[in-house]
């Protein structure tokens, strides 16, 4: 296979030099500045770039600089013809230059350097298509993710259109927590597909728990729905992730809460928050007859169980967040909702009904 080769020096006897060096094994084009090479790569898929480093107008290093996101494949040779140690250094260091080569050099072994090089461009070649297939492979996985939240979040919607409303009014808080606390777009992605699905296993087990006692009943309730919304999640490879956030969501800072106790940071970040934006909703718009509550009141309440069930942190982002009461008309309207009552609320948000 023949390879591309630039060789870039400002000194005419040079470049004839290292042509005739090279042409019999690679095919060679030449250039006596920074720019006429810049002109050349623009033409040609050079494989190996040899530039010498003190040139006027533009060093060998400024060239490389120049090129190296247009042509990331290319392996680069430095030749210098003087000791500057901090600029090799760098240029080093920072994967512009994959060998420098002082002059005089010998012809042997610079031979041997380029055709190593070669190897390297070949290597760099198999690295870079395997980055893209993996790239590729992470958005089609994407998609796929996405038509699935979508179709489970449409079933969700003809199920039960209060529990729909919910889930997308909880991806909103929790997504603008996310925000606020620089989670990554991956995480935020995450977090939103979990708010969508968090409460899919919730009307199996209501009827399941209809035949506890009254006691018992929330506790067993919660663990089993954790575990119902893990299971139908896991089933879906895509959905590993955010099934672990839904799984967890239940737990309290305080290590007393389902489906295995843990406790503060033990709890993923990612279900301390969708906690947290759950339990506000529930409180802001519940489902009739509990009666909605104001922000202000949400976030007392809230904070008094801060550091117990909920992580102080994100109850203090939650806290500097604006938002304003719910319409007259809604299903959750102060004017149409039952006496507020503490107790009413903290089953509401403890049984998510």
């Amino acid at each position: 296979m023949s390879y591309k080769m630039l060789i870039v020096d400002d000194e005419p006897a040079n470049l004839r030099l290292l042509e005739r060096l090279f042409s019999r094994g690679y095919e060679c084009l030449t250039a006596s500045s920074g720019p006429e090479a810049i002109r050349l790569l623009e033409q040609h898929d050079v494989a190996i770039l040899l530039t010498d480093q003190r040139m006027p107008g533009m060093t060998g290093i400024e060239l490389l600089r120049h090129t190296s996101r247009s042509r990331p494949h290319m392996v680069r040779i430095l030749l210098t013809g003087y000791t500057d140690v901090e600029v090799l250094e760098e240029a080093i260091n920072s994967g512009l230059v994959y060998m420098y080569v002082t002059k005089p050099w010998d012809n042997e072994a610079l031979k041997l350097k380029v055709s190593r090089a070669c190897d390297h461009y070949e290597s760099n070649k198999k690295s870079s298509s395997l980055v893209m297939a993996n790239d590729r492979l992470l958005l089609r996985l994407r998609e796929i993710k996405l038509r699935v939240v979508t179709s489970l979040g449409e079933m969700l919607q003809v199920r039960d259109e209060y529990a729909y409303s919910h889930a997308v009014r909880v991806r909103g808080y929790a997504g603008e927590v996310a925000q606020r606390m620089g989670l990554t777009e991956v995480d935020i992605e995450e977090l939103s597909a979990a708010a969508m699905l968090h409460n899919l296993g919730e009307l199996d087990q209501k009827g399941r728990s209809r035949s506890l006692s009254s006691r018992d009943a929330p506790m067993m309730f919660a663990k089993a729905q954790a575990e119902t919304e893990a299971r139908l999640l896991t089933a879906i490879p895509e959905l590993a992730n955010v099934s672990e956030v839904v799984r967890f969501q239940d737990e309290n800072f305080d290590g007393s809460g389902s489906p295995t106790g843990l406790a503060a940071e033990q709890i993923p970040l990612l279900s301390r928050i969708l906690r947290v934006a759950v339990e506000y909703d529930l409180m802001i718009q519940p489902k009739p007859p509990a009666a909605s509550m104001r922000h202000e009141e949400v976030m007392r309440f809230l904070s008094q169980r801060s550091g117990k069930q909920f992580d102080p942190q994100i109850i203090e982002i939650m806290s500097q967040l604006s938002h304003s009461d719910p319409p007259n008309d809604s299903p959750g309207s102060a004017e149409s909702a039952a006496p507020f009552d503490e107790n009413t609320i903290v089953e509401a948000a403890y049984l998510r009904t």
